[in-house]
C-alpha cells in the first residue's frame, strides 16, 4: 500500500510541476510593456502615454490572474492527491476485510475453550455457557472424547456409546436425532452448525482443536 500511495503522490507532483513550468510567466506581459517604454522614446504624446499606462495596467491584471490560476491548480492537485490516497486506502481496507471474512467463513467458529460439566448439565464455549439436557450433554461429551482421540463417529456409534448397546443394534437415525437435538439445544443454529460438523458418508465430529477440550 505504501508503494501505491508513494506512486500516486509522485505522479501528481510530477504533473503539477510540469503544469506549473509550462504556464506562461506572469510578468511576461509587463516585460513587453516595459520594452515598449524603453525602445520607443518617441511615444511622448498624451495619447501614447495613456495607451502605455493602459497596457501596464493590463499586464498587472494578467499577472494577478495567472497567479490566482496557479493557486487554484495547486489546491486542486492537493485535493486530487488526498482523494486518490483515500480511495487507495479504502480499497486496501476492503480487500483485507474481505480476506478476513473469507478466512472466518472457512475456519468456522473459533473456540479457545470448551468445558463440559456433567454435574451442571452445562457446556461452556469460550466465555458463553449453555444449559443443556442430560442427553445433550452426554452426546457432546461423546463427541468431545472422540475428537480428543481424533476419531469420527457415525450416528449408530454415537447412539451405541450413549445407550450402552452394540453399534450393530443401533440405528443411524437415532444418533442423527441426538445431534440435531444438541444443535438445537445450543440455541444458535449457525454457531452449532459450525461447531458440530457432519462429514458426508463418514460421520459427525467437533470442528475444534482437540487440545482445547476439557471434560469435568
Amino acid at each position: 500500500m505504501g508503494v501505491g500511495i508513494a506512486a500516486i503522490v509522485m505522479l501528481l507532483v510530477g504533473a503539477g510541476v510540469l503544469l506549473m513550468f509550462t504556464l506562461p510567466d506572469a510578468n511576461a506581459f509587463n516585460a513587453r510593456v516595459e520594452r515598449l517604454f524603453i525602445e520607443n522614446d518617441t511615444l511622448t504624446g498624451q495619447a501614447e502615454v495613456k495607451l502605455l499606462e493602459i497596457l501596464a495596467q493590463s499586464g498587472t491584471a494578467f499577472s494577478d490572474t495567472l497567479a490566482s490560476y496557479r493557486m487554484v491548480i495547486f489546491v486542486l492537485l492537493v485535493f486530487a492527491t488526498a482523494l486518490l490516497v483515500a480511495a487507495l486506502v479504502f480499497l486496501v481496507m476492503l480487500v483485507i476485510l474481505n480476506r478476513r471474512m473469507a478466512q472466518i467463513e472457512r475456519s468456522g467458529i473459533q473456540v479457545s475453550s470448551l468445558i463440559i460439566s456433567r454435574e451442571e448439565n452445562t457446556v461452556y464455549l469460550n466465555t458463553m455457557g449453555f444449559k443443556l439436557t442430560e442427553a445433550m450433554v452426554e452426546t457432546l461429551a461423546v463427541l468431545a472424547e472422540a475428537r480428543m482421540d481424533d476419531e469420527m463417529l457415525s450416528g449408530a456409534q454415537i447412539e451405541a456409546m450413549i445407550s450402552g448397546r452394540d453399534a450393530g443394534d443401533c440405528e443411524e437415525a437415532a444418533g442423527a436425532t441426538r445431534i440435531k437435538r444438541l444443535r438445537d439445544g445450543l440455541g444458535n443454529q449457525m454457531v452449532s452448525e459450525l461447531l458440530v460438523k457432519n462429514i458426508a458418508r463418514r460421520g459427525y465430529m467437533l470442528a475444534i482443536d482437540k487440545d482445547v477440550i476439557e471434560v469435568i
